[in-house]
């Protein structure tokens, strides 16, 4: 009932001119879903807001309308992705690892402070029992732990003693993370899984101190009481260093930064709450539980001779090649610059290139496909449905077959396309297994002519479809017909290069924003001035009367039924018209003539882009390149620049004006190397500089700092030896192992040099005497604490699953640095402190002898 006009006072209403009717917009994108129409909604969390709980809703709101309003309608709300799965699975293996890492380091330190025929019957029951708990049901994590207390309170009192610092120091970890805010997470508990062997680490030093002194004789309170005090300041320096090292990167605030920030809050946490139960809890429980068992403690080792036999052996041969070497200067000297050479050569020869962050294995793959442009939607709807009909056969399959299969079956499918292509997804029944269906995706659409094809897994800290290793090669300058023949000499280069450093790159995976085409259709109207003047028509109402026609043009809002709708005004012939037709379109005229277009405006049809891209007012295209897993970022990064970049600017194909650069994923790893690289300089200096303030003095640390460099080389060795059985890059949460490698494997020269102090300061022995002497009674303790320490990384090294890929590379740094630096620690670290004592001797000497 809309008047539109009122000519001679006679009302024209809307119905007279037009037909009015409740519709739908023109689909814009359409989605399917096992071959059939759906509609589909994303939903993205706020920043900050904890995934677990925003999953949780989802699904009960999602259980109320499928039961609700849907039902009634016959529909079906349908959740075909869960972060959660993937948390809950990483979140449960990381959990396991702990208890496996828990129930390993009680075995050990049965072995080696309770040595008899009780010994070794547990160790087999305890073993099953963890192994049961992890693989079999939860249940038997109860019966674990219930033999470990039995076991303990039986006969191994002082594995028991030692013990309680785990869940103790583990508990208050936990308090503090919640009282600081922070989170649970695989990152974080990943920190949890790698104290589990440290925890035990100044419990082990104090007790076996008290052990030792239990054996000379003492009671058991006074040996408490002095044995604690004994090792203190060692201790103390210890867990003081692992801590420090940590504090510069902390401070990184990129992704990076925030994983290091969780893992290391976790360590620092858990090894303080260690200390603080190794100074009062451990001494405390052992003058009790001790109380009485000096015989037991004492004849332990004769049940099982042969073991301290090799345990002796073993102290006798370190003690023997500390007095071999040791007995000349020279000899001391090119033992000493013997190892640091095959050190520094060894790192040199072992390091490799960089990744930035790990992609993880989540259950999703994605396919993104871009078509020659101009295909509309029934022909990209067509596209999918030939992939379908090639897929039905692996979704509809039987999952308890996917072992005879030569793919994983299909859990989920989904098809979406709009103007700018196709998106596809897949999940598989096997999770691990599911990057086995790239290929097949790839092949599949391939096989339409023109279009370019691009598989990923979904990554765990990138969004969409780039899988959180891409790199974007940035092509800016002033002509896009350039940019575009340059852009398309890098795919090119990088599609042929079968020889030299570019044939590393073979199976990288290219995809250009935009589209390297021009051909897209375009119509442009230009309006005759001087024609349309004549007639009173504007060039925006011909350009809106013409978007009329075409495709409809919005006309204003109407409130219907409480909701705001569109009104879009179209030609009646709208569904009909085809580009020749467009000349023949009748034009309105202000005296309500129609003319047609041809008559007010030229009328020209030609080819561009899809998508007009900028960067600092110039044109600009971006070849984003995936490279193949095996192949790190870094070198990518670099085969990009010397064997692409560099050779187009030498022989000018690169042209005047334009401009390469390197941004993604590359730009980042740029950034966090750049930052980590002083951080990990600025944690050594802190770390000596702490132990400086320590031991009052400039020289002990930097005896100790000695071990830091075979630390290192253990690490790439350790990483070195993972990829023979799995691919493991050192990205920066790889890195991260080094750091902690600085403030855990000084802990031992640590205890070597303080305890040689005591013999000095407090025995008025030679240092020549004292050393040696603190070698023999330092072994058994770091021997303990280094093997708890391993074995508590051994699970999280070894056993496949959801999120191990973020700790994985981690936890072989550690390991391999601290197995390399404990055997040579005990030799390379004694040489050092003698030949700086000698040169401290001979100085003294010398400068008395000047002042007389």
């Amino acid at each position: 009932e809309l008047i539109v006009a009122m000519p001679n006072q006679v009302p024209v209403y809307l119905r007279d001119v037009a037909s009015v009717q409740i519709g739908y917009k023109k689909a814009d994108s359409i989605a399917r879903r096992y071959g059939e129409r759906n509609n589909g909604l994303g939903i993205q969390r706020r920043v900050g807001a904890n995934v677990i709980e925003v999953m949780k809703g989802i699904r009960e709101a999602v259980a109320e309308l499928n039961a609700g309003v849907l039902a009634q309608k016959d529909l079906e709300l349908y959740q075909y992705y869960d972060e959660t799965e993937y948390i809950t699975s990483a979140i449960s293996l990381v959990t396991d690892n702990i208890f496996l890492a828990t129930a390993f380091t009680m075995i050990v330190l049965m072995l080696f402070l309770h040595r008899s025929v009780k010994t070794m019957m547990a160790i087999p029951v305890l073993v099953t029992s963890s192994l049961l708990a992890v693989y079999v049901s939860p249940w038997f994590f109860v019966l674990t732990l219930a033999l470990i207390v039995g076991f303990g309170l039986w006969f191994g009192r002082g594995a028991l003693v030692i013990g309680i610092a785990i869940p103790v120091s583990s508990v208050a970890t936990f308090l503090a993370l919640g009282i600081g805010g922070r989170s649970l997470n695989v990152i974080s508990l990943a920190g949890m899984a790698f104290a589990v062997g440290m925890l035990v680490d100044n419990a082990v030093v104090v007790l076996e101190n008290i052990h030792r002194r239990i054996q000379q004789g003492e009671k058991s309170f006074v040996a408490a009481v002095k044995g604690t005090n004994e090792v203190a300041g060692a201790i103390v320096a210890s867990t003081l260093t692992t801590v420090a090292v940590f504090l510069p990167v902390v401070f990184v605030e990129d992704t990076s930064g925030q994983l290091f920030r969780d893992i290391a809050l976790a360590i620092s946490f858990a090894v303080v709450f260690s200390l603080v139960c190794a100074m009062t809890l451990m001494p405390t429980a052992a003058a009790r539980l001790y109380r009485g068992y000096q015989k037991d403690v004492t004849e332990s080792v004769k049940v099982i001779s042969w073991l301290g036999s090799l345990g002796q052996a073993i102290v006798g041969l370190i003690v023997k090649m500390n007095q071999t070497i040791q007995k000349s200067v020279w000899r001391a000297a090119s033992f000493v610059v013997v190892v640091l050479g095959v050190v520094v050569a060894l790192t040199l020869l072992l390091w490799p290139k960089l990744e930035y962050l790990p992609s993880g294995n989540r259950n999703m793959v994605f396919i993104r496909m871009s078509p020659p442009p101009g295909y509309n939607m029934d022909e990209l709807m067509e596209m999918g449905k030939e992939i379908e009909e090639d897929l039905e056969p692996i979704w509809n399959a039987n999952p308890q077959e996917q072992s005879e299969l030569e793919y994983p079956v299909i859990a989920y499918y989904f098809f979406s396309a709009r103007s700018s292509g196709i998106a596809m997804g897949v999940q598989a029944y096997d999770p691990l297994r599911v990057a086995e269906l790239m290929p097949r995706l790839k092949t599949y659409g391939n096989r339409f002519p023109g279009t370019r094809v691009v598989a990923s897994q979904a990554s765990l800290f990138g969004r969409g479809f780039s899988g959180g290793r891409t790199i974007d090669v940035e092509i800016t300058g002033r002509e896009l017909e350039k940019l575009i023949e340059i852009g398309g000499a890098i795919i090119e280069r990088i599609q042929d290069g079968k020889q030299g450093k570019l044939a590393r790159l073979t199976g990288a995976q290219m995809f250009p924003r935009p589209s390297l085409d021009l051909s897209s259709p375009e119509i442009h109207l230009h309006p005759d001035q001087i024609a349309c003047a004549e007639l009173g028509i504007t060039a925006d109402e011909l350009g809106y009367t013409v978007d009329a026609f075409v495709d409809g043009a919005f006309a204003g809002d109407f409130f219907y039924g409480g909701d705001k709708v569109d009104i879009t005004l179209k030609g009646d012939r709208v569904v009909d018209i085809r580009t020749q037709d467009l000349e023949d379109l009748p034009i309105a005229t202000r005296s309500g003539k129609l003319v047609p277009l041809s008559a007010i405006a030229d009328i020209e049809y030609s080819s561009g882009p899809e998508q007009i891209m900028r960067r600092e007012r110039l044109r600009a295209i971006t070849i984003q390149v995936t490279p193949p897993p095996e192949i790190a970022l870094e070198e990518a990064m670099e085969i990009i620049k010397e064997d692409i970049v560099q050779p187009m600017i030498k022989d000018g194909s690169l042209g005047s004006g334009n401009l390469i650069t390197l941004s993604g994923a590359a730009d980042k790893l740029n950034q966090t190397w750049e930052s980590l690289r002083w951080n990990l300089l600025l944690a050594l200096v802190i770390t000596y500089l702490l132990m400086a303030a320590l031991f009052e003095s400039w020289l002990y640390p930097f005896v100790i700092i000695f071990s830091v460099p075979l630390g290192a080389v253990g690490g790439l060795l350790g990483l070195a030896l993972l990829n023979v059985f799995v691919l493991q890059n050192l990205d920066v949460l790889t890195m991260l192992g080094f750091v902690i490698l600085i403030g855990t494997v000084v802990n031992n020269a640590i205890l070597i040099v303080h305890q040689a102090l005591n013999h000095i300061k407090d025995d008025g022995l030679g240092h020549r005497e004292a050393i040696p002497l603190a070698v023999r009674s330092r072994v058994r303790p770091i021997s303990i604490t280094t093997i708890t320490t391993v074995l508590g990384l051994l699970p999280l090294v070894l056993f496949p699953g959801a999120g191990s890929e973020l700790y994985r590379g981690l936890g072989s740094v550690v390991l391999g640095g601290l197995l390399v630096s404990t055997v040579l620690t005990l030799v390379l670290v004694p040489t050092v402190f003698t030949l700086f004592m000698d040169m401290r001797i001979s100085l003294g000497r010398k400068l008395k002898q000047l002042n007389n």
